[in-house]
């Protein structure tokens, strides 16, 4: 049985009032668990052109050697963290640029594509995408083979 947080306060969303949403009704109340909304998030991230991977480090190498595993899968929330209320999400994800994208224009075309992608899907008001850039990466990092040297002196 999964965890849900529908009486979770999502902190500093503020006290403005909020039109009923589609996920309570007189027929019954839908709950949303934080790993649905940070799954989209994550998948809806990864799709943008210009971010290489979600996660810091430690959480790539991880979801590495997880994937590696026979009958492992990939982890579409690493790197993304949410706090899910009653009709609002927050969320936060670390992800790693491509080198040469604005990071300005990457930041803005996340938060677009998670905003929309989190509120069709779930029907919840997002009230923040907090996204931090943890590092760049380059062309030459692609190389998975190691790099062959030649001798300088023989």
């Amino acid at each position: 049985m999964s965890e849900t947080t529908t009486t979770k306060p999502v902190t500093g969303l503020g006290t403005a009032a909020v039109a009923p949403s589609g996920l309570s009704s007189e027929h019954g109340v839908t709950t949303i668990a934080d790993t649905v909304v940070s799954k989209i998030a994550g998948i809806a991230a990864r799709d943008v052109s210009g971010v290489h991977a979600l996660g810091g480090g430690a959480a790539r190498a991880v979801g590495a050697l997880r994937e590696r595993i026979p009958g492992g899968r990939v982890n579409h929330s690493q790197g993304v963290s949410v706090e899910v209320g009653e009709r609002q999400a927050a969320v936060d994800i670390e992800l790693i640029a491509e080198y040469g994208v604005a990071i300005s224009d990457l930041a803005s075309a996340v938060r677009r594509n998670v905003i929309a992608s989190v509120e069709r899907m779930t029907g919840l008001e997002v009230t923040e995408v907090n996204l931090e850039v943890s590092d760049v990466h380059l062309p030459e990092e692609d190389d998975d083979e190691p790099e062959v040297r030649t001798t300088r002196v023989q």
